[in-house]
């Protein structure tokens, strides 16, 4: 299965990978609309340290603990990808305490939201992906599973 992944290394800490997630994950037909004067909620989220940069997203794990966890049954995993429902979520963190990773978040609404590789809103690739001016995140598939 394809999965975004990061080359650390490359990563020039910029967040423009969060501001075409935020973007994309919007519903408008324009950037400006979407996230001029309005706080941010990407799926994707730029850590960063003294000497490197990376973004954090969901690895759409094998074995998800989330999805396991869910107390509201909100998580599933749908041909390999991880999904919130969104009707569903009662927003109790309960995911955002077991993923190992720190890909979950709550959105504009308190609702879990978290990378779902942009299956809904993409042109064949996530948003992040796409918008990375360095190319530190990629969308491929790689022999070694989550």
């Amino acid at each position: 299965m394809k999965r975004v992944y990061v080359n650390e290394e490359w990563c020039l800490g910029c967040h423009l990978c969060e501001y075409n997630c935020a973007f994309a994950n919007s519903g408008l037909p324009d950037m400006v609309l979407a996230l001029k004067g309005k706080p941010l909620y990407p799926r994707i989220h730029v850590e960063e340290g003294e000497k490197i940069s990376y973004a954090v997203s969901c690895r759409h794990c094998e074995d998800p603990i989330c999805v396991k966890s869910c107390i509201a049954g909100a998580l599933s995993k749908n041909d390999g990808v991880i999904q919130i429902d969104r009707e569903k979520c009662v927003s109790c963190f309960t995911c955002i305490l077991v993923c190992p990773y720190g890909a979950l978040a709550p959105g504009e609404t308190g609702v879990m939201q978290k990378c779902e590789l942009c299956l809904n809103n993409s042109r064949g690739e996530p948003a992040c992906v796409a918008g990375c001016p360095n190319r530190a995140i990629v969308y491929e598939e790689r022999g070694d599973a989550v």
